[in-house]
């Protein structure tokens, strides 16, 4: 239960990261998107304005009337009737002179349509990108559906000579529903990524996490097993610590029993300038440093002996006395307890107390478990 939390928050968390990254990058190359058409809808209407400007200031001053222009400006212009940016021709006072619609020759510009632009100046794509958006927020409020086209005259040129201007027409709802529609087409593309790579993710992170499960679920088994084993030790050593008030009559009945083999029943040892002889029932361990053996009896008092390990171990009772390593005898009677050290070793921990840590090698661990049992 645990783990199916764990990996629906990570869906959740990056689904939120992915949408609101998203959601900025929409609006950016949305907006990025739309000047770019916008940019050329408005270049092509200009050219086709200049265009028309410049033929009919042409045939005028070739000498054609005005009525004859017009009706071959007429007919340049019916058959370009684009539904989202087309060009017609009207005078100073509104009076359509040329449309490609031919029935609004002669009347006055639509009243739903109004100039965003000058003669002298050029609305740009920002500008137009920004009409469009109010046009999107005002359009069901402030201009009902009239059955004619919402339009903007977005670029003004005048015919050289007369009272004629050329305008470029903009289909405010129809270039706004194809802005609409690119916009949908980026959230669809976005959408469908934004699956995919959630999708991966969530399977990545679950094999990862899969895989780490069944390494840390090895592993803790292993942990598991060595915890039991060293429960199982310290237990062993307990039920030893139960019988130390029983050890020390053993131990002198035994060395007792064994006066007539020379068994030794105390060391010589030296305290600065002091002979001091220790009695072995009173040895918690012996350890070298520095190539001098030191002698640490139960109170915890340091004496040094002129000997080396392997001779003293000799002399003493492997019943009672355990060579740990190349440093340390230790001594039953004074294992406080039994700790897990590193991977495969084990520590030991004295009573009294030492200052040098007794590790107990794998290599050995095995055969100082057997001689806790005995």
């Amino acid at each position: 239960m645990r783990k199916d939390r764990l990996y629906f928050f990570t869906f959740l968390s990056i689904a939120i990261i992915f949408i609101i990254i998203a959601g900025i990058a929409a609006q950016y190359f949305v907006k990025a998107s739309a000047n770019q058409m916008l940019v050329a809808q408005l270049e092509s209407g200009r050219r086709e304005a200049k265009g028309i400007a410049g033929l009919a200031s042409y045939q005028l001053e070739s000498g054609l009337d005005k009525q004859t222009v017009v009706q071959n400006i007429q007919k340049s212009i019916q058959s370009t009737n684009l539904p989202s940016v087309f060009v017609s021709m009207f005078d100073w006072s509104g009076k359509e002179v040329c449309h490609p619609d031919i029935t609004r020759v002669g009347q006055k510009m639509a009243p739903n349509e109004s100039i965003v632009s000058t003669v002298d100046g050029e609305i740009t794509s920002e500008d137009f990108y920004n009409l469009l958006q109010n046009y999107g927020d005002t359009k069901n409020i402030d201009k009902p559906d009239s059955g004619e086209m919402d339009t903007e005259i977005i670029f003004l040129h005048p015919v050289a000579n007369t009272d004629w201007i050329v305008g470029v027409h903009a289909n405010l709802k129809l270039i706004s529903d194809q802005i609409n529609e690119l916009r949908n087409k980026f959230f669809i593309i976005l959408t469908i990524m934004g699956f995919v790579i959630i999708l991966s993710s969530v399977i990545t992170v679950r094999l990862i996490g899969s895989f780490y499960e069944r390494k840390l679920e090895s592993e803790k088994k292993v942990l598991e097993e060595e915890v039991i084993n060293l429960a199982k030790l310290n237990k062993a050593l307990d039920r030893y610590q139960q019988k130390v008030s029983e050890v020390k009559p053993k131990q002198e009945a035994i060395l007792e029993s064994k006066k007539t083999e020379e068994t030794k029943k105390r060391i010589l040892t030296y305290s600065r300038h002091e002979l001091l002889p220790v009695s072995i029932e009173e040895i918690a361990y012996i350890y070298t440093e520095n190539t001098i053996t030191y002698v640490i009896d139960v109170e915890g008092k340091r004496s040094t002996v002129n000997d080396s390990l392997d001779n003293l171990y000799s002399d003493l009772d492997s019943d009672f006395f355990y060579r740990a390593n190349r440093q340390f005898i230790i001594a039953i009677s004074s294992i406080e307890k039994i700790i897990r050290y590193g991977k495969n070793n084990l520590k030991i921990v004295m009573s009294p107390d030492c200052d040098i840590d007794i590790i107990i090698g794998k290599n050995k661990a095995s055969e100082f478990k057997k001689w806790l049992n005995k």
